[in-house]
């Protein structure tokens, strides 16, 4: 019964049994790595997935809801400048800011943090939570991936010092569209088909979501790992990492609250706004970082972006839950 009291606890505050997977994924790749071989493997398996994920996402994602909540032009407005303006520029601030005590690839981590997408699933939940304007938020969510597809890895591209040795083929953004939005063209297509079938069974397309992330943190920690990771991440490392992370987002969350107040924004449309404008997507983010880095060791890159989006779940469900309780007013 404690146990079940602790998990229920756990999960109040947002550390719920994925992220504990996450968490135990990473474990596992530092005492059980991959082989060279199983990675190339895990490489070809983790390729198929992703586009079956995207597939999944074009069948449940209602285009008529995109088109109605198109009609809020100054939310939609406001959460892609919040997550292609606000954020790279902050990004930019944390990289140098970031070089003054850890690795420089952890720096870029920082960059591509500011580069990706909004979160989808968990920015709605947090919405609909809150009683934001959920509708607004899965328009804002949706159509936040569907541009980062194309302006994530440009504006990555663009903003990445030269000569440390991560460069960005242009052929990337070619792959990503193939991998990733191609399979949700066709789930989109298919969807008068196949919707009514995916959001009877929900559960399949939880696993393959789940599913891919962790076999993608998995691999990468792996070659990390055999790269010695470990190594340079010391405990005092991360945790001034966790610290810049905590930083990166308490900016963003400042400053989406004081544009959304500066442009009398209702407070429906400000909740859609503070949970879509302020978190990242690390179910795009992670597949996207293997295409744009193929071949090389990514695990520095993606930890920051998987410590923030862990922080950004955290902190999100404790925002909402005291908002609901009325323990936080606007």
């Amino acid at each position: 019964m404690s146990i079940i009291r602790l998990e229920a606890q756990l999960k109040r505050i947002g550390f719920d049994r994925y992220m504990m997977l996450l968490a135990l994924t990473v474990l596992l790749a530092t005492f059980l790595p991959a082989s060279a071989q199983v990675t190339n493997i895990l490489g070809h398996v983790t390729y198929w997935v992703i586009s079956l994920l995207f597939f999944l996402y074009g069948v449940r994602l209602s285009t008529a809801t995109i088109i109605s909540g198109l009609s809020n032009w100054k939310l939609q407005l406001s959460v892609l400048l919040c997550t292609f303006a606000v954020f790279p520029l902050l990004g930019l601030v944390m990289q140098p800011l970031s070089a003054l005590w850890l690795p420089a690839t952890i720096g870029i981590g920082f960059l591509y943090i500011g580069c990706m997408p909004s979160t989808v699933q968990s920015s709605i939940a947090f919405t609909s939570i809150s009683n934001g304007n959920v509708a607004g938020a899965v328009c804002a969510a949706s159509i936040s991936n569907l541009v980062g597809i194309i302006l994530s890895p440009l504006l990555f591209a663009l903003l990445i010092p030269q000569g440390i040795g991560y460069e960005v083929e242009t052929s990337a953004v070619w792959r990503i569209m193939q991998q990733i939005l191609l399979p949700f063209v066709l789930g989109q297509l298919c969807r008068p088909l196949l919707a009514g079938f995916f959001n009877r069974h929900k559960l399949a397309t939880m696993i393959v979501d789940r599913g891919s992330i962790l076999l993608i943190v998995y691999s990468a920690f792996s070659a990390g790992v055999a790269n010695g990771v470990w190594l340079v991440i010391s405990p005092l490392v991360m945790a001034i990492l966790i610290g810049l992370c905590i930083l990166y987002l308490s900016m963003v969350m400042c400053i989406t609250i004081a544009a959304a107040t500066a442009a009398k924004i209702n407070n429906a449309d400000l909740l859609a706004l503070f949970y879509c404008g302020s978190t990242k997507s690390l179910a795009t983010g992670l597949p996207m970082a293997g295409i744009l880095f193929a071949g090389q060791d990514i695990s520095l890159i993606v930890l920051p972006l998987m410590l923030f989006h862990l922080i950004q779940l955290v902190i999100c469900a404790f925002i909402s839950q005291r908002y609901t309780a009325g323990v936080i007013e606007r």
